[in-house]
């Protein structure tokens, strides 16, 4: 028969502090001041972010158009009925355009799918799309998170007209001169240079 061994209480309860100090800390005090600590910080960017999108929006003049009567009265348009769209149509040669309710428009994209969308837009007059596709990602985001925090308001503009039918008021008829015509101040400038007398 073999001997038993038999250890000391003191190595017994060693052994077990150390297997104890072997186990994995718990993490989610560490994960609760890691949120804490990045909750602020977050919370600041985002603001940050709105903020710039309001900015964009109100320095690019996208209230110009898709804002009723943004323009007649100097901007003094309370931000809740900011990017309604516009009964106002465009009219020319393409047709007639109207601005769109940019607050429905962004309710139904996600963040994503608006920045694929203005980063290959290509629309009618007298829409400045190129701006648009210009514009640095950062930028076209922050316009969709401020757009975003107005939340859908409004009705949707009205359809846009195909060339040579005329739309009801009110509208803004912008006439094009003729492929290839001279512009006014060219024929003014050779006017004037017909009239003078040569230099002796």
């Amino acid at each position: 028969m073999r001997p038993r061994v038999r250890f000391p209480l003191l190595l017994v309860v060693f052994l077990a502090c150390a297997a104890t100090a072997c186990q994995p800390a718990p993490v989610a005090p560490a994960d609760a001041a890691a949120s804490s600590a990045a909750g602020p910080v977050d919370a600041a960017a985002a603001d940050a972010l709105l903020a710039h999108g309001e900015y964009i929006v109100r320095i690019g003049g996208c209230n110009d158009c898709h804002t009723p009567g943004y323009a007649q009265r100097g901007g003094d348009v309370p931000k809740a009925e900011w990017l309604t769209g516009s009964p106002l149509g465009y009219h020319g040669p393409w047709g007639t355009t109207y601005a769109s309710n940019l607050r429905l428009t962004i309710a139904n994209l996600d963040e994503a799918q608006w920045l694929a969308y203005t980063a290959n837009l290509h629309t009618r007059p007298i829409m400045p799309d190129f701006m648009l596709r210009a514009m640095r990602e950062h930028d076209r985001r922050a316009i969709h998170r401020f757009v975003r925090s107005l939340g859908p308001a409004g009705t949707p503009a009205p359809a846009a007209l195909p060339p040579g039918q005329l739309p009801p008021p009110p509208y803004f008829e912008l006439v094009a001169p003729p492929p290839g015509a001279p512009r006014p101040e060219r024929q003014q400038a050779a006017g004037a240079h017909q009239g003078q007398s040569p230099v002796q």
